[in-house]
């Protein structure tokens, strides 16, 4: 476990490196424990891949001696406890399995031909390789319910769009390097778009806005556009 300053008000912690799904029970199990009764001063805790980066408020942090960033580690420590115990024991098993309609190409995946020709392969193979991986939630960030999928094959690699689109239409399926990921909401992006599903993502009445949770599984079914039409 590693701590790095990121300015004066958070502290990244580390964990590992890259998009590695062992590292990701550490991560949620360092959340949980760094969440669970937040102390005055420490105002958000975020999760990614390999770290988790706590911001807080130097005027208010309780204990004594040392900088703020010093106080704050050692909280961070305090909380960490048997990091790999917790993590082998509440997180290690995979989450929830949930099925994501897609309506592949066309107007909804306008570049899926651009991935193929990246890729050496017809977009029909595209389809058949994207569908056909399992999918680990990483992250949710970006906008609301926007999760960052690990998982996706390495043939289907293919880096962000030269220039950004001003605007992405919510429930689009995109690529973006070596990530899958789904826009929660219609926002500006580049990531390569190849479908899109007729699921809300973000949900601002429900009990639990964002659709999916970090360590959730993802499976993609392909629907016609027939069926994105008719879907309730």
């Amino acid at each position: 476990m590693t701590f790095t300053a990121l300015g004066d008000t958070a502290v990244v912690v580390g964990l590992g490196t890259g998009i590695d799904p062992s590292v990701l029970p550490r991560v949620r199990a360092l959340t949980a424990a760094l969440e669970r009764d937040r102390p005055p001063g420490i105002i958000e805790v975020v999760p990614a891949y390999a770290t988790v980066t706590v911001f807080y408020e130097p005027s208010r942090l309780t204990g004594e001696g040392g900088r703020p960033f010093e106080r704050v580690c050692r909280f961070i420590t305090a909380r960490a406890g048997n990091l790999q115990a917790e993590a082998k024991k509440k997180f290690a098993k995979p989450g929830r399995t949930i099925e994501i309609p897609v309506c592949y190409g066309g107007e909804f995946g306008p570049d899926l031909a651009e991935v193929a020709a990246h890729c050496g392969l017809k977009p029909a193979d595209v389809i058949k390789r994207h569908k056909g991986a399992d999918y680990l939630v990483h992250i949710i960030g970006f906008a609301p319910g926007f999760p960052y999928l690990g998982g996706l094959p390495e043939k289907l690699h293919t880096p962000r769009r030269a220039t950004p689109r001003k605007n992405v239409p919510a429930g689009s399926v995109g690529i973006g390097g070596a990530q899958t990921g789904i826009y929660s909401l219609a926002t500006p992006g580049g990531w390569q778009l190849i479908g899109r599903t007729p699921l809300a993502l973000f949900r601002p009445g429900a009990e639990e806005p964002a659709l999916l949770r970090v360590g959730d599984r993802v499976r993609f079914k392909p629907i016609t556009s027939e069926e994105f039409a008719a879907w309730k």
